[in-house]
């Protein structure tokens, strides 16, 4: 699944080719997405892009008469391509410009949606609810230190709660935790306002770090532009059970926690 990096890669890409311009038509070739396609979707047919942005792992396209919610699900992908080129088997939506570009969404497994709201998007029923940006300056040591106070649930499972924070996903939490030196197994009512300080700071740090360089490509992610991401080649300890750390050279080790899996050193993560 895309996670929050892939995301804002994603609407940093299309940006500069979406912003400012008229939308000529929408073609919808495969209706049946997580959630059925809305035939209100067709109204930002002549409207202007606004915006491009990001609410956690949704990408919001802001027109002068309404709002795109858009999410990649699994396996779902942006592109910005000429608009005459040939669909193929699973570009299943076009949204084609006046300019003669379009965005495409490729999505094999159809688990990404397609909405449209002329509502404010942040009040929609997905995005109301949903936790702290953990890029934003709201996402603080002292925040999580007080809505973790008598949490007995691990340190992992609670920042990959979207209701506490969104986008901090399986990679990008096991790697946070390695470079705050915190083990994913710690519950998260016990951990100290000074270690929520170096988990908040690794956390920006290692999105931030993902950004730069696109994103991860684990799971088939192809930037905008069609070249993979680089990220995975810098991971500390996801996916690495049984390699040495690069930091101490004990063996990784992996548990599963809620049904995920966790990656961590035992010696580097207390």
């Amino acid at each position: 699944m895309p996670e929050l990096p892939e995301v804002e890669t994603t609407c940093r890409g299309i940006a500069p080719y979406v912003e400012g311009q008229q939308v000529h038509s929408v073609i919808v070739r495969q209706a049946k997405l997580r959630w059925p396609i809305p035939l209100s979707l067709y109204e930002l047919e002549g409207k202007k892009i606004l915006s491009v942005t990001r609410c956690a792992k949704y990408i919001l396209l802001q027109s002068t008469h309404g709002c795109v919610i858009l999410h990649l699900g699994m396996s779902g992908s942006l592109r910005i391509i000429d608009a005459s080129l040939a669909p193929e088997k699973h570009d299943h939506i076009d949204i084609v410009f006046s300019t003669g570009k379009a965005i495409r969404l490729r999505d094999p497994r159809r688990f990404g949606a397609v909405l449209w709201t002329q509502d404010n998007p942040l009040e929609h029923k997905l995005l109301s609810k949903l936790g702290l940006d953990p890029l934003s300056d709201a996402f603080t040591a002292k925040f999580l230190y007080k809505i973790s106070r008598k949490r007995r649930v691990s340190v992992k499972q609670f920042i990959m709660n979207a209701q506490v924070v969104v986008g901090v996903g399986n990679i990008y939490a096991s790697e946070s935790l390695f470079m705050a030196g915190i083990s994913p197994k710690r519950v998260a009512g016990n951990i100290s306002l000074a270690r929520y300080q170096k988990l908040v700071d690794s956390i920006k740090i290692v999105l931030a770090s993902a950004i730069e360089q696109g994103g991860t490509t684990l799971r088939g992610f192809i930037q905008v532009e069609g070249k993979p991401g680089y990220f995975q080649q810098q991971l500390n300890v996801y996916a690495r059970a049984g390699e040495k750390c690069n930091t101490c050279n004990t063996l990784i080790k992996k548990i599963t926690q809620g049904q995920r899996s966790s990656f961590y050193c035992p010696l580097c993560q207390k």
